[in-house]
């Protein structure tokens, strides 16, 4: 799979019981958190948010 990507680099502020529960998870599933963090990403449906928001305007 190649894949091209413009990097951006992300500080995000976590609560300590947040972080342990990605750091339970990544341990668990041996996956890193950039990854873990990638995939929750992906999974938003944006498009269907900014359809509803339009609606209520």
């Amino acid at each position: 799979m190649n894949k091209k990507w413009a990097v951006k680099r992300l500080t995000v502020n976590l609560t300590s019981e947040e972080t342990e529960k990605l750091e339970r998870y990544c341990d668990i599933t041996g996956r890193p958190a950039t990854d873990v963090i990638r995939e929750l990403l992906r999974t938003l449906a944006v498009e269907k948010e900014e359809q509803s928001h339009s609606q209520h305007r």
